[in-house]
């Protein structure tokens, strides 16, 4: 085919890849395909859309004649899309001298892009746009096609070790040009125009021949990065995006409406306002999401750790450093840092409070450790003991306070509103723990919010440096002003993030410490209903062994359940549950020197509240003419599973609905035999029953007297409901129980084997009950009432 034919089907073959914007068409489905599963569609996918397949080969030949091709900016995260609508120009240099009308006359904007960041385009957002297909089996994202994609580029494109492979060229011995640059048709106001792109400033004035190799690789990187957090972690509210602009691109923003809004009578205004009103979509990352967005943190992580030592001379620096090491030096608090934060914020305050929270915890852990991914790392991984944080990271800390201790907060919150008895929601606050519990990392941590705090001089020049911050989406050949105060560089991430009128609120602080205080006694109490929980179970275990089936017990009749839910996690996880929270409990106590004998204390307490019989106490509550009535506090410990009322029957026993181990027609007909002896020889058994002699004693203790029952407390309930009284009656229910049934076949069956008959057994069984029930009468005469 012709380069001309080439380029006309080149954006059909994208979206036959990666799906159209809207989702309509699917493509070749990359979150969903798997070696596992399809295994000759996954490597013909990897092959085709290798850094040296195919396709980028395609790219490539394209990018040689300056093709454009249109991406709708309708399509882009809402904050920059509702940006471009208003005519403001974002900072991020990847859309300078893009944006256009519609070439088919319609009132939409479009970016002119090059082949390289439209298939760039469409590869990122499809993560965000495109609809996976219904499929029968489980999936597991890290091992799609579209996922070691992802990690391919950008081990291709922003490599850790040696340089960028050059793109091949139909040139011999020249580079891919370029186009120039266009001026944009609609006027913009530009939030970067102080700060020259490292795009423009290396591929714009090119010569279509004979371009510096450096200058192309460096291209490539950044854009590939800027495309990857601009589809990726660009997605949150417009007023947070508008929150994070610096105050001299505000008042730019400022002064150009109100020239566009006295030129145009307003009407720039209302678009404006109808741009900011049409800027409703709610953004809901998924976990799959999340886990690609881990991934480039990680791989950042590494590229900037893969950075050469710096010369002890300055002047050879300047002169030996290549482009790609100086991106490597900025590329995270330049590209990521900002956006990450905000992401991740969008997360921690957004993200239902279940176990799939795992995933954003990981991606925050995995930013706050970029020590992990330090070349030196795997020599020293087999020391047992948690190694120190070196100091060298105390500037990125410094850099990264937000980081740290406000999502800290934040993680506290949400912790305080999870169950804890949860292995997956212990194992998320164990991580947390452990991870700001290594040596050193959390005296680190103190000194930078002691920098933040630290009272600053009234000198004139700060003010103009803080005002003139750079911003994310400069390139990292913009101009930065040398900073060599530290107080000052922490105070500058903090208010560039969170704007000059930020309360900050100190990690180590009294109020933090409060939290981190009912963190810990959550925890206590978390521990204490595990161990309810874990011995629950085991007398559960121990009542439906073997033998049991020869005994009746009491609450097959009265209906109580001193169980919950969280049986059915089994004793491994009960006992790892316990394991995680006893080392953060530990860690906690490490982190922020809590005192032992006060944490001692809070567990005893914890441990002894319990009632007499061994039972947890019910929730609290307070005492009533109405019974009990919860408080807020007892509706928490409810909600949190932390205590419950022994929910008992207490009705009439011979009415209780029909339990699953009984013969529906066998209870029907024994309840209408029970009645009728009941009703027959009521008078009789009340005679016999009120007698002082051992025939009284023995017919109380024999027949059901609901009279003599105890009684319990439990849920809350009216007073009038608990004042309905039974005389002595004949109960025949138990016989409806198949437990009784098979116990009494296996007798008659065991009794045939020593020859006697069935009318001998069932004497024998009468005759050892009588004896069994004066023993009793004898000994337990105000024991609680025996009931089948």
């Amino acid at each position: 085919l012709s380069l001309q034919e080439l380029h006309g089907i080149f954006p059909w073959l994208v979206e036959s890849i990666f799906g159209s914007l809207d989702g309509i068409i699917v493509g070749w489905n990359l979150r969903c395909l798997q070696g596992r599963t399809n295994p000759t569609e996954y490597s013909v996918a990897l092959d085709f859309l290798d850094p040296s397949g195919p396709m980028m080969k395609l790219v490539y030949k394209l990018q040689a004649e300056e093709y454009r091709y249109d991406f709708p900016v309708s399509y882009l995260p809402g904050p920059v899309k509702a940006s471009l609508q208003e005519q403001v120009l974002p900072e991020c240099s990847l859309y300078h001298n893009k944006v256009q009308f519609s070439s088919s006359g319609g009132f939409g904007l479009n970016l002119a892009l090059n082949p390289f960041e439209y298939y760039m385009f469409y590869f990122a957002i499809s993560l965000i746009t495109q609809k996976s297909l219904p499929v029968t089996h489980h999936i597991s994202p890290s091992n799609s096609a579209y996922f070691i994609l992802v990690d391919t580029y950008l081990k291709c494109f922003l490599p850790t070790e040696g340089s960028v492979l050059p793109p091949p060229s139909s040139n011999p011995g020249g580079a891919i040009p370029s186009p120039a640059p266009r001026s944009p048709p609609v006027p913009f106001s530009s939030y970067g125009m102080a700060h020259s792109s490292l795009l423009k400033r290396h591929l714009a004035h090119q010569p279509s021949v004979n371009a510096d190799p450096a200058s192309q690789e460096i291209w490539r990187s950044e854009t590939l990065l800027q495309i990857f957090v601009e589809m990726w972690l660009h997605h949150y509210s417009l007023e947070m995006y508008q929150k994070m602009q610096s105050p001299h691109v505000k008042l730019e923003v400022l002064h150009y409406r109100l020239s566009m809004s006295s030129k145009h009578h307003g009407s720039p205004a209302q678009s404006s306002y109808q741009a900011l009103h049409a800027y409703q979509e709610s953004f809901k990352p998924t976990e799959e999401h999340v886990l690609v967005v881990r991934l480039l943190v990680k791989h950042l992580h590494a590229f900037s750790n893969s950075l050469k030592p710096e010369p002890l001379s300055p002047s050879a620096h300047s002169h030996t450093a290549s482009p790609l090491e100086e991106f490597k030096r900025v590329v995270i608090p330049r590209f990521v840092q900002e956006k990450l934060y905000i992401f991740l914020q969008h997360c921690f305050g957004h993200w239902p409070l279940d176990a799939s929270f795992r995933a954003v915890l990981e991606m925050w852990l995995s930013y706050l450790q970029p020590w992990r991914y330090a070349p030196e790392k795997a020599a020293q991984s087999a020391e047992p003991l948690p190694r120190s944080v070196p100091e060298k990271w105390a500037a990125f800390i410094q850099e990264n306070l937000l980081m740290y201790t406000k999502l800290f907060v934040g993680f506290l919150n949400r912790a305080l509103r999870t169950d804890l008895v949860s292995p997956k929601n212990a194992l998320m606050v164990f991580r947390v723990a452990k991870v700001f519990a290594q040596p050193n990392l959390a005296e680190m941590i103190l000194k930078g919010e002691q920098l933040f705090l630290e009272p600053e001089l009234v000198i004139p020049h700060r003010q103009h440096r803080l005002l003139m911050s750079p911003t994310i989406g400069g390139s990292f050949l913009s101009s930065w002003p040398p900073t060599t105060d530290a107080s000052f560089k922490v105070k500058s991430h903090v208010y560039s993030l969170e704007g000059q009128d930020f309360q900050y609120k100190q990690m180590f602080g009294a109020e933090v410490r409060n939290l981190v205080l009912k963190l810990a006694q959550l925890i206590c109490q978390a521990q204490q209903t595990a161990k309810s929980i874990s011995d629950h179970s085991a007398e559960t275990v121990t009542s439906h062994s073997f033998f049991s089936w020869f005994r009746f017990t009491q609450s097959d009749m009265n209906g109580s359940y001193t169980g919950n839910d969280l049986d059915e996690i089994g004793q491994d996880s009960i006992k790892k549950t316990d394991e995680y929270l006893d080392k953060a409990l530990e860690y906690l106590c490490h982190i922020f020197k809590l005192n032992e004998a006060q944490l001692l204390q809070m567990m005893i307490k914890q441990g002894t509240a319990q009632d007499e019989n061994g039972k947890k106490q019910l929730p609290d509550c307070i005492e009533t003419e109405e019974g009990l009535i919860l408080t807020p506090l007892g509706r928490y410990q409810m909600l949190n599973g932390l205590r419950r009322f022994e929910v008992q029957y207490q009705g009439d026993a011979e009415l209780q609905p029909i339990r699953s181990y009984e013969n529906p027609a066998l209870v029907r007909l024994l309840f209408r035999c029970s009645s009728a002896l009941n009703h027959r020889f009521a008078d009789q058994m009340e005679v016999l029953c009120s007698r002082e002699d051992f025939v009284g004693r023995l017919c109380r203790y024999h027949l059901t007297n609901p009279q003599l029952r105890q009684k319990i407390r439990s849920t809350p309930m009216v007073k009038d409901r608990r004042s309905q009284k039974w005389g002595p009656r004949i109960s025949l229910r138990f016989l409806a129980s198949y437990r009784t049934l098979l116990s009494l076949l296996m007798i008659y069956f065991i009794a045939s084997w020593f020859y006697i008959g069935p009318v001998g057994c069932t004497f024998i069984i009468l005759l050892g009950y009588v004896l069994y029930a004066v023993i009793m009468t004898f000994f337990f005469e105000g024991w609680k009432p025996h009931q089948h």
